[in-house]
């Protein structure tokens, strides 16, 4: 199976979120699942974005979430597997896998 065009989107912010006292920074969470993730699937296909919470050149697709984190709707760092939510706060990497699974993405053989 071959996996569809995937983008792991990190939503986030120099400052930690308040609610997440002890969790790593937003920046330390992007570097962690490209590793994470490159480490158990096929990473063909899968692009990898960073958006800063106050960047004011922001895509329409990203203006969403980020109205949603400045709301306390949602926690940053927030994970974004194209338009599903896959974590927030201190995100677990079993949701990010089984969303990133849902798009096709394969597990490598010999992990």
């Amino acid at each position: 199976m071959t996996a569809e065009k995937i983008t792991l989107t990190v939503y986030g912010a120099e400052e930690r979120c308040a609610s997440c006292v002890n969790a790593p920074g937003s920046k330390e969470t992007y570097e962690w699942l490209q590793a994470a993730v490159a480490r158990k699937f096929h990473t063909d296909g899968l692009k990898y974005r960073y958006v800063d919470l106050h960047d004011t050149e922001l895509e329409e697709v990203d203006r969403k979430y980020i109205d949603w984190i400045m709301e306390d709707e949602l926690f940053y760092p927030l994970v974004v597997i194209n338009e599903k939510i896959a974590g927030e706060g201190n995100p677990r990497l079993k949701e990010v896998y089984a969303a990133l699974e849902e798009y096709g993405l394969e597990y490598q053989k010999d992990v």
